[in-house]
């Protein structure tokens, strides 16, 4: 039986290119053109080879990750860049924003004059050292807020909240600072 198969006698490919006259010498205009001629050749036998099935290996499985391993590290916890300076400021200038419009509303008295007076500074520092506390333990455990979060209270939306608490804080001195009377 004689087996022919297609192959390529000759093949020419043509690249054409007017240029144009521009000014900066770049073509405005080209064509590409491809030729193709096939002739039947007859083939031995012999010179036919039988395509051998490639072999695809079977893809193991993804390794999981590993969760990442969170520091424990007094210096780590309360680096600059650390899980717990931000959080815990951003949950004392929440409260702190809280209690200050809570008592101008109250007593009329504005945010200077609160600091002033000294009446609440033991409450300050009670409020101040359990919060803190509060937000230390955990993190020294190695639990992270993120894995605690979820829902509406995530842990960005707590870190968003104190951010926006601290510029009230800020907010609220300037604004009593230049009008020279509390808010409320």
């Amino acid at each position: 039986m004689a087996l022919s198969a297609a192959t390529m006698s000759s093949s020419s490919v043509a690249f054409l290119a007017s240029s144009g006259s521009s000014r900066l010498g770049a073509r405005r205009h080209a064509s590409f053109r491809v030729r193709c001629q096939a002739e039947e050749k007859p083939v031995n036998a012999e010179q036919v080879q039988t395509p051998v099935a490639p072999t695809v290996a079977t893809p193991s499985p993804a390794p999981t990750p590993r969760p990442k391993a969170v520091s424990t590290k007094f210096s780590d916890v309360l680096a600059f860049s650390g899980p717990a300076p931000e959080r815990i400021n951003g949950r004392l200038a929440m409260v702190g924003f809280v209690a200050a419009l809570g008592v101008e509303l109250a007593q009329g008295t504005g945010l200077a004059a609160q600091l002033a007076d000294g009446a609440g500074l033991q409450w300050f520092i009670a409020t101040a050292s359990v919060l803190s506390l509060a937000s230390l333990v955990p993190l020294f455990k190695g639990v992270t807020t993120e894995s605690r979060s979820g829902g509406l209270m995530t842990s960005d939306a707590e870190m968003w909240n104190g951010r926006f608490a601290m510029l009230g804080l800020v907010a609220l001195a300037f604004t009593e600072f230049v009008t020279g009377s509390p808010l409320v």
